[in-house]
């Protein structure tokens, strides 16, 4: 690949985990495009997330309005080709990004999923593969590294009483996959609780009235949860987590923090990337069946 490229447009739409997944190729591509100006092609609801990160310097939303709504198109195409860019690295690789590469974007230097990894592997071995075809020297995509998010939440947590050490559990997910949630977090909370943990939980909005039932302390920001950097600072400083696959967990695994997830059949914790020295996983065919039992003989011998 043009180690000369001095406009790189970057695209990974999301989700949330799927950024926080890709933050470690955006880092490579950063190195070894040292001085070029990179800008992410990203969902709106992660343009205020994604302007804080350190390796890129630009971030334009995109939609993915249906393809047949005209106006909205033409005036992406417009800003796209408005920015001059020479090299695009396609982190998304799909049906639309290649008809944005056709239509969009002709002509111009374009890197994309190499096709080359196994389904079953996560992204990570993907952005890995993909970059090392296009010439980039692979160093941090295996293992992301999102200390930038984090937010210092010390006052945050002296406000709320909240004693260190302490353990986050993430009982929610989207809304539109209620299978990614094992049903037990309350009976964990008051086992962890009863043995003189200190538990927190900090719910998104889809997970509000969720959170309420689970003893310990419930944190919140003015808006009814926290925001990302808040987030990502409170899960920083927790001792250990448990949650689900959803985007939290992924959080806390890429910033270090010792950890477990539990998975149901929908797909495996290698495929998903959250595998790190310090976070491991369970997973069973019923997540309605994984008793509190045995979670917490997976999770004491690591609690401080």
């Amino acid at each position: 690949m043009r180690r000369e490229a001095h406009n790189i447009l970057v695209i990974r739409h999301g989700a949330f985990g799927d950024l926080i997944q890709c933050s470690g190729a955006l880092a490579d591509l950063r190195l070894f495009h040292r001085l070029a100006r990179i800008t992410l092609l990203t969902e709106p609801a992660y343009r205020a997330l994604m302007q804080r990160c350190p390796h890129i310097d630009a971030v334009i939303p995109d939609a993915r309005l249906p393809l047949r709504r005209l106006r909205e198109q033409l005036a992406l195409r417009r800003q796209l080709r408005a920015e001059g860019f020479d090299q695009v690295y396609d982190l998304q690789s799909s049906d639309r990004t290649a008809l944005y590469r056709r239509l969009f974007l002709p002509g111009i230097p374009w890197s994309r999923d190499t096709g080359t990894v196994a389904p079953e592997d996560p992204d990570q071995e993907r952005y890995r593969a993909q970059l090392a075809a296009a010439g980039v020297p692979v160093v941090h995509t295996p293992a992301p590294d999102v200390g930038w998010m984090a937010d210092d939440v010390t006052a945050l947590l002296d406000a709320a009483g909240v004693r260190r050490p302490y353990i986050v559990l993430i009982p929610g997910s989207a809304a539109r996959h209620p299978h990614k949630r094992w049903p037990h977090y309350a009976e964990l909370a008051a086992a962890l609780q009863a043995r003189g943990h200190e538990v927190v939980t900090a719910p998104g909005p889809d997970e509000l009235e969720l959170a309420r039932t689970i003893p310990g302390h419930t944190l919140t920001g003015p808006d009814g949860y926290l925001n990302w950097f808040q987030l990502a600072g409170v899960l920083r400083r927790a001792a250990f987590v448990v949650g689900n696959d959803t985007g939290p967990s992924h959080l806390a695994a890429c910033l270090g923090t010792p950890g477990l997830a539990l998975f149901g059949p929908h797909t495996t914790p290698r495929r998903t990337g959250i595998l790190r020295p310090q976070f491991d996983a369970i997973a069973v065919p019923d997540l309605n069946a994984l008793s509190v039992e045995a979670v917490l003989a997976r999770i004491e011998p690591r609690l401080p």
